[in-house]
């Protein structure tokens, strides 16, 4: 008989989890940009649950490792009962698969499920074959201790994210009226959704305005008022701390045209400016 055969299911079983000693969640980011959350799970790595600002409400989860996978496996999740609450019994949440070469990603609504569950004071535990030991199975647990306290600091974080992300204002069209300098009352609007994003990014490292007018003035008059609409602006960027030199402004006057000037829609929507944003890629 071979002598894996006759050893106890335990020896074939890899177990991590944090101790309730040693079980510590925390907030390591806290803006209206990104909420993150992590535990670490002792001589295995560490467990995260993020959400960054956004029109739809999201959460991912990553199990990350020290030691990334070999080989891709497919992952048991369960719920456990903490050791003292015996009675309980264990539940399956799901069936995943964590690939090569990458930390064990869950997102959407098994995210928040293994938030639920750590809620309750139950122990999410991912389950899986050793990739580099074909008789034994790993098992990897997150602690529900000290929970309680760092996820209700998190649920504030996520109550406060700003209702859109950075592709929803990197490309932004905004419009004037008639021969005003200040953009009309709804651009104002989202304007100051750009500045609030902006506070909060410290990535944001270029702004492109363009500003344009109809045909209703001459070609001199129509600059002169295409560039002080720039101007404008770009003294509105540098009050929100961005160095000058990353602030590059275009006044094109009555030309390149998007809309045919004989109507008023079309003259409406003519004069406009054009704001594209870019940022550091991490």
């Amino acid at each position: 008989m071979p002598l894996a055969v006759s050893l106890p299911a335990a020896a074939l079983e890899r177990h991590y989890v944090a101790t309730p000693q040693q079980s510590s969640w925390q907030m390591i980011v806290d803006t209206p940009l990104e909420c993150r959350l992590s535990h670490r799970i002792p001589n295995f790595g560490e467990a995260q649950f993020t959400s960054h600002a956004s029109k739809k409400i999201n959460l991912d989860f990553e199990l990350k490792m020290r030691r990334p996978m070999g080989e891709s496996r497919n992952v048991t999740l369960v719920s456990m009962p903490p050791v003292w609450r015996p009675g309980d019994s264990a539940e399956r949440l799901t069936n995943l698969t964590f690939f090569k070469q990458f930390d064990g990603y869950v997102g959407g609504q098994m995210a928040w499920s293994i938030l639920t569950e750590l809620e309750k004071g139950r122990y999410p535990t991912f389950s899986y074959q050793e990739w580099q030991g074909r008789n034994e199975r790993i098992e990897v647990a997150l602690s529900s201790v000290q929970f309680q306290a760092k996820y209700n600091t998190f649920s504030d974080c996520l109550a406060n994210l700003l209702p859109y992300s950075f592709e929803d204002i990197a490309f932004t069209i905004l419009h004037y009226d008639l021969t005003s300098v200040e953009l009309n009352k709804a651009s104002q609007k989202r304007l100051a959704q750009i500045a609030e994003y902006i506070r909060y990014n410290q990535d944001i490292d270029l702004v492109l305005v363009s500003t344009y007018t109809d045909n209703s003035d001459s070609k001199s008059v129509s600059q002169s008022l295409s560039e002080q609409r720039a101007e404008a602006l770009q003294r509105y960027f540098k009050s929100l701390g961005l160095p000058e030199d990353r602030i590059q402004v275009q006044g094109y006057g009555k030309r390149r045209p998007v809309a045919d000037n004989a109507s008023p829609l079309g003259k409406d929507r003519n004069r406009r400016v054009v704001i594209s944003l870019g940022r550091t890629q991490i």
